[in-house]
Order: C-alpha cells, then structure tokens, then sequence
C-alpha cells in the first residue's frame, strides 16, 4: 500500500458495507479488553478523556490525504482535517504521529496510537484484527480517456485498446480483463501522461485520484467515460478493545455529516462529497 494506486485499488469488494456493519461499533459500552488489550472495562474513550488527548498516525506524504504543504509547512489534508473535526467534536486536542505506513499498524498493536487517520481502506483481513469506525470515504473506479476520445465510453469498448496501469494494481487486472493490452507505468503520474501525449488509449484509476488531480492541475485534456459497480470504502482503524472510542468517534462523524462538516471538507480537496 506505497502507492495510491496499490493502496486504494487492491481492496475493491462488493457488498463490504455488510463487513464494516458487522465490525463496526457503535455506542460507548464495556468489552472485554481494554484499549490496551488488558482485561478489564473498556477504558479506551476514558483514557483519551482524561489525557485530553486522541493520539492519531498518519503518514504526512500522501497527498491530499496527509501531507505538509510545499512539502515542509504545516500537516494538512482531507484526513488531517477530518481527524481535527472529530477531536473538537470530542472535547480533546489531536495530536498527530507521522509514521512509515509499514510501521503504521504495528504502531497500533503497540498502544502508541489510539487511531490510524491515512484512507485505510477497508479489507476482510483487517476488519478481522482492527475495530473500524464507520467509514467516511467512499470510492470507485474511474476509466480515464482523452477528452477527445469517442471510441471508448465502457469498460468494454477497452477491448484491443492500450490501458496505463501498474502492473500490481487491480486497475491492470480490471484493464486485461475487458480486453485491454497494458503499457506498465509507475503510477498515476505517468499514466494520465502517456493519455494525454496520445501514447496510450486509457487508464484506470482510483476517482479520488482523478478528482485530485483536476482540482490542482488543468485536466482539461482528460475526461471519465467509465465508473465501476463496487466500491473502496475507508474509515479509522482502533486497537480491538476500543469499543467506547469507537462509539465516540462514530457519533462525532455523525454529527459532523449532519452538520455539513464532512461534505465542505471533501468539497475542499476534491470538488465535490465522497464520504457517502
């Protein structure tokens, strides 16, 4: 999960709403473990009261997500914020821990975090080990073509056409399955590049990196034709244990998209509401 590509695409389920339901808490009762794991009442949401703090990991280079500006200004980004929103919702400053995503979760095993705030999408194997919030983006795939293309409109129209895709993504997979020959690339960069140069047909991507990409470059010579069925979904991960935190937190992003909070935020990074 380095890239954005990798990170959002290889979890593309059908019907994982039921999984995050299922997983999910709500409410602020007692379980059997602590936050910490210790046996015991849940002490996870007594614990951030009392220190008045929630301890948040984020990876601060993943743009727009978590990030600095001009890469060594202030910790910023759609995730950022969310997380600064559901800390004042809780009465408790927020302190972010910029970690390596390969430590990230380790970090939570360890008790060093509370949560994870960095678009972890939402997996069966996860949601098997982490309690997660509910989820506060919700994403698609996109098939990108020139804005002058008309001869595709459908996945389907992929068929003896040229698709850049990284070859470990399940955008390649989706590329060769409807027909498509792949030009291998690194990633979403040199993709929609290669389309715009007229070097290749299409590309398919994650929407959240294409509604980036138009609200902080001129995408005026590109354009989506194509949006998948399924859907990413991604939310907070917590320790298990963490039940009454949980709780808490679901009940701040409840509130925040009752109020308009979620929508002007995902409004400022991608032009338009992708928490629901």
């Amino acid at each position: 999960m380095r890239s954005r590509t990798a990170r959002r695409g290889a979890a593309m389920l059908v019907g994982l709403g039921l999984l995050v339901g299922a997983c999910s808490s709500g409410g602020s009762g007692e379980s059997e473990t602590s936050g910490s794991g210790t046996p015991g009442a849940d002490t996870s949401l007594a614990d951030v009261k009392k220190a008045g703090v929630l301890v948040v990991a984020t990876e601060g280079t993943y743009r727009p997500f978590s990030f600095h500006e001009g890469g060594s200004g202030d910790l910023t980004g759609f995730d950022v914020d969310i997380a600064r929103a559901v800390g004042e919702k809780l009465g408790v400053d927020v302190k972010f821990e910029e970690t390596q995503w390969d430590a990230i979760f380790a970090g939570l095993d360890a008790g060093r975090f509370d949560m994870i705030a960095n678009q972890v999408t939402l997996t069966p194997e996860r949601i098997a080990k982490y309690t997660f919030s509910t989820p506060y983006t919700v994403s698609t795939g996109v098939l990108v073509v020139r804005s002058d293309n008309t001869s595709i409109s459908s996945f389907d129209d992929l068929k003896g056409k040229t698709s850049a895709q990284s070859l470990t993504s399940v955008w390649s997979d989706l590329a060769k399955e409807h027909g498509a020959t792949v030009e291998a690339v690194e990633g979403w960069a040199q993709a929609v590049a290669l389309v715009e140069q007229k070097r290749v047909d299409a590309t398919i991507n994650d929407k959240l990196t294409y509604l980036d990409y138009t609200t902080t470059e001129n995408a005026s010579g590109i354009k989506t034709v194509a949006e998948t069925d399924d859907t990413s979904q991604s939310a907070f991960p917590f320790a298990k244990g963490s039940d009454s935190l949980v709780g808490a937190v679901n009940d701040a992003l409840a509130e925040l998209s009752a109020d308009g909070t979620l929508a002007e935020i995902s409004t400022k990074y991608f032009g338009e509401d992708v928490t629901h």
